[in-house]
């Protein structure tokens, strides 16, 4: 009898599928993909740790989207919107030269403990990416910076079938389509209600206000925010 398998299964096997992806972009543009980098092997690691530990279970979640990981972000640690510290502490596995965007992951960590605490939160969503290969360009100094799918038409028009696609492999992990949530307001939001129209993905989608954008411009109005994100993630009808 073939094994059906949980949440943890089909997201560690879409990692598997990441890995392989090879995307030619054009300029200064390349892709940062975590799971066929130089840590490749601690990212599965981890990754393995972290997904078997909440979501090892056969439960339907809500998806919450952000745009792509970023280049210091998730590019490293695989893991959507957690950082390399708090990994560590949830598996006790260190990642090498991590970074931590603390303003963004302070404020999505208040919303998990508001909600009831990593392990309930966890059980009700699952957070990823659009895009969920991160994507890099060398601006006119000769750094790294970080770049968005949307970043010009060129861009988004390249990554749009692997965006599709992305999005119909990880609904079928077992994702609840009667509402989606986007971390991002403006043209994440824009993008992916462009493609839910064209694909009926969810019945509905609600626009967040994107972590940096409330902790870096907007702070003073963090609570407004926290009492948003939490009153549309308790109303789930």
């Amino acid at each position: 009898m073939i094994k059906q398998k949980t949440f943890a299964d089909n997201v560690l096997e879409f990692n598997d599928y990441l890995a392989k992806i090879s995307l030619d972009l054009f300029d200064n543009y390349t892709i940062s993909n975590p799971f066929s980098s130089n840590n490749k092997e601690q990212i599965k690691k981890v990754t393995k740790a972290f997904y078997q530990k909440y979501y090892n279970d056969y439960n339907k979640r809500f998806l919450i989207l952000g745009s792509s990981p970023a280049r210091k972000g998730t590019a490293i640690t695989g893991v959507p919107f957690e950082d390399a510290e708090h990994l560590y502490k949830q598996t006790g596995i260190m990642i090498d030269d991590f970074y931590i965007n603390k303003s963004k992951s302070n404020f999505l960590y208040d919303v998990m403990d508001q909600y009831g605490g990593c392990e309930k939160f966890y059980k009700d969503f699952f957070m990823s990416f659009l895009c969920p290969l991160g994507i890099v360009n060398v601006n006119s100094k000769g750094n790294k910076v970080n770049s968005n799918y949307y970043e010009n038409k060129k861009l988004e028009n390249i990554l749009y079938p692997f965006i599709v696609d992305s999005l119909k492999r990880q609904i079928a992990f077992g994702i609840d389509t009667s509402k989606c949530y986007c971390i991002g307001s403006g043209k994440n939001f824009k993008v992916l209600t462009k493609i839910n129209e064209q694909y009926k993905f969810f019945d509905k989608i609600v626009a967040l206000e994107h972590p940096r954008f409330i902790m870096q411009y907007n702070s003073k109005d963090k609570n407004k925010y926290l009492n948003k994100y939490l009153n549309e993630l308790n109303n789930k009808d």
